[in-house]
């Protein structure tokens, strides 16, 4: 009788702590296999060395559908990860490059500052909105979810006011284990032909957007870029751009509400907005399921060699609290600098929104400690529920008083 793999994510109990299984990984079987939602097979990395190590790695990316890759997903197709939509945005070498290059000016910590302060006017209007509707009220639902959504909407020139429609998109497409291959089937169309409208209508007539310019300028090579893969990157951002950070803001500020000190020091010290940002993306206990890599050579890690054909599940949650990389790594210390986490990924393929989350999360926080310095939780911090069954980690609602 064969032994059986754990199952990976792992369960917690809480919202906001990490499950036991981190610890004993990183300190037992640093390298270990684990069943994934799919039932398929994979390796599971958990120390930050090795996390950061296979990240970085030139050789290997994200599964593409060609390769028979462990699918994260119980879909037959595997989820967004293994899709056709991904497998259209390439994933090595020039050609990926080419591609983060025409995204990447949009992105820039300058740009950033640009829209720093209608940011912060829109996150205003949303605190007073929710305000005048009384407490307690949900953050989630009243500003961690529509600040993050009305920005990348407007980057890409896309109305906010169909939110709603690619929020349930997302969530089917990000699903492991909530819809079924037709359920997912029919999202990833109707995003694709909505996609395609706004496309075809900025084609027509361009706009002072991300989806604009892509359309119309040209690459290093001059050349322009299919629509197959002009809607692949429009969905990609738009699910990138509201699902992780709006999950982010709520965890963020479930944190440091969880421990009143932590609020208190914000208040008395505003110059900690920023590494309080960073340590609360380090400390994210309900990050997801991390980063895969298709290994397409065998490559040596934490003293294994994993063959050619690994899945490799690399878990920069539980690389960030590793005692080897960070002094008290289990305890939130506001100040934390440096703080190298590995929460936006690393090497090639690292997050390439990470200075809009950066910089949404700082206002959030900014804005909420000028606005509403009472702020509290509204239940126990043990008693906040988790979305179950995504491939990213998020809080179902962050029920909060003043």
């Amino acid at each position: 009788m064969t032994e059986r793999l754990p199952s990976f994510p792992f369960p917690t109990e809480a919202a906001l702590a990490p499950p036991a299984e981190w610890a004993e990984f990183r300190a037992k079987c640093p390298v270990a296999k684990v069943t994934l939602a799919s039932g398929d097979e994979a390796t599971l990395i958990t120390r930050y060395a090795d996390v950061k190590s296979v990240l970085s790695d030139p050789r290997f990316t994200r599964p593409t559908p060609a390769d028979k890759a462990a699918r994260v997903a119980d879909t037959e197709s595997g989820g967004v990860f293994n899709s056709e939509m991904a497998g259209v945005i390439p994933q090595h070498g020039e050609a990926h490059l080419k591609w983060r290059r025409m995204l990447g000016k949009w992105f820039t910590a300058k740009r950033m500052n640009a829209l720093r302060p209608r940011m912060e006017a829109m996150a205003v209007q949303l605190i007073d909105e929710m305000v005048a509707k009384g407490e307690p009220a949900d953050l989630k639902a009243s500003l961690a979810f529509p600040l993050p959504v009305w920005v990348i909407c407007d980057m890409l020139g896309v109305p906010d006011t169909d939110r709603e429609r690619f929020a349930h998109w997302s969530d089917v497409m990000l699903s492991m284990t909530r819809y079924t291959q037709a359920e997912f089937d029919v999202a990833q169309a109707e995003f694709g032909r909505y996609m395609g409208g706004h496309i075809a209508a900025k084609r027509a007539e361009p706009g002072e957007d991300i989806l604009s310019a892509l359309i119309t300028d040209t690459d290093v090579d001059g050349e322009r870029w299919s629509d197959a893969l002009l809607v692949a990157t429009g969905i990609g951002l738009l699910i990138a751009g509201h699902e992780t950070t709006a999950n982010m803001i709520a965890k963020m500020v479930a944190m440091l509400l969880e421990d009143r000190s932590r609020w208190e020091a914000l208040l008395a010290d505003r110059s900690l907005i920023r590494t309080a940002v960073e340590e609360s993306l380090r400390m994210d206990a309900n990050a997801g399921i991390g980063m895969s890599r298709y290994l397409t050579e065998d490559f040596e890690v934490g003293g294994t060699t994993l063959p050619a054909g690994t899945t490799a599940m690399c878990s920069m949650a539980a690389a960030n609290r590793d005692e080897s990389a960070f002094e008290a790594a289990a305890d939130m210390a506001l100040d934390r600098s440096p703080n190298p986490h590995l929460a936006f990924g690393a090497g090639a393929h690292a997050c390439l929104g990470q200075p809009l989350a950066r910089t949404e999360l700082q206002v959030v926080l900014g804005v909420l400690l000028d606005k509403l310095p009472t702020l509290e939780l509204a239940v126990e911090a043990a008693d906040l529920r988790k979305v179950e069954g995504l491939a990213v980690g998020g809080l179902r609602e962050l029920p909060v008083r003043w």
